[in-house]
């Protein structure tokens, strides 16, 4: 295969160490944007399945933090946070992400890229998470991020959101 939509299909690709995941989102590209970048729509899906959002806050601008509460199905509360790296809106979020585990446990800093295609009535979502420390991590991310972007399929589907 030649052209543009090749070299779509490798970018798509991930590298080893690196997990991607895609999904179509039926929203616009700014609104998929806004629920990422607004703390107030991002408290109400941003967590995997079975988890439930507690708080969230963002300071969007490059150098900004991000973090956010959830409680696990057991109970326990889990925190993750970063900083913004770049910003550019409605295309592109690229951020920093760690993992604070309810004994205490912190997980090494990784990267997160998040891109925004503009599908017309619809918004393809990728996002490349990078840097894991073990295959291990990578697999129990790609759990949690497979749930989060089902959460922010629904978010839309349902006619729930404030954008």
């Amino acid at each position: 295969m030649n052209g543009p939509a090749h070299v779509a299909a490798d970018a798509a690709r991930p590298v080893a160490g690196e997990l991607v995941v895609t999904r179509d989102i039926a929203a616009s590209r700014a609104r998929v944007f806004a629920a990422w970048t607004d703390e107030r729509l991002a408290a109400r899906w941003w967590a995997p399945r079975d988890f439930t959002p507690l708080s969230c806050t963002i300071d969007l601008r490059p150098g900004g933090i991000w973090h956010r509460r959830m409680r696990a199905p057991d109970g326990s509360v889990m925190v993750k946070h970063g900083v913004y790296r770049e910003i550019v809106p409605p295309e592109r979020l690229v951020f920093t992400y760690m993992t604070e585990d309810a004994d205490g446990a912190i997980d090494r800093e990784t990267l997160v890229t998040v891109t925004f295609d503009d599908l017309g009535e619809q918004t393809r979502l990728t996002l490349r998470h990078t840097a894991f420390a073990s295959e291990e991590a990578r697999l129990d991310h790609q759990g949690g991020w497979t749930g989060c972007l089902e959460r922010c399929a629904a978010f839309f589907e349902t006619g729930r959101d404030a954008a």
